[in-house]
């Protein structure tokens, strides 16, 4: 086994444990941290398999700007944010079924190719056409509805509701 192997094999070990780890810890904080963990962790397998400039965007959008616009929504949100009342985590029912889809998921993959794999070109004028020709309405759609979950997120959080 050669060193990048190794080296992969770690950083996806230490990627499945942040992510499940981030889903069994009680307290939002934490699990907003762990996240970050993952974070890091998957910009350095980015940079492991020589894409530096999804590594670097990894770390500066993910790591940098999403952790820390999550932990300061909470903080703004919640009062009490290291309280039982903030507790998450997940549940014996929600753990199962990912561990059976994660079985199924595994069952179906079967053999890895074991050869190298070609990259062809890709002409990103197909990309612009696709999302905003041919699926142009659907992309709008997609952001109206995102657009009313935040509005409905800030409902839910607003200070003073019964």
């Amino acid at each position: 086994m050669i060193l990048e192997e190794l080296a992969f094999l770690v950083l996806a070990a230490v990627a499945v444990v942040t992510a499940i780890s981030s889903l069994l810890v009680r307290e939002l904080v934490h699990t907003i941290l762990w996240i970050a963990v993952f974070f890091v962790d998957l910009s350095a397998i980015y940079f492991l398999l020589e894409a530096p400039f999804l590594g670097v965007l990894q770390l500066g959008v993910y790591a940098g700007a999403v952790t820390v616009l999550l932990l300061f929504g909470i903080m703004v949100t919640r009062k009490r944010i290291f309280s039982r009342e903030a507790a998450t985590g997940i549940g014996a029912v929600p753990l199962a079924l990912a561990v059976v889809t994660f079985i199924f998921l595994v069952a179906s993959v079967g053999e890895f190719p074991q050869g190298p794999t070609v990259i062809h070109a890709y002409d990103p004028s197909f990309l612009s056409e696709n999302l905003f020709n041919v699926n142009g309405p659907w992309l709008l759609l997609l952001g109206l509805i995102m657009l009313s979950a935040v509005g409905g997120a800030i409902y839910l959080v607003r200070e003073g509701r019964e």
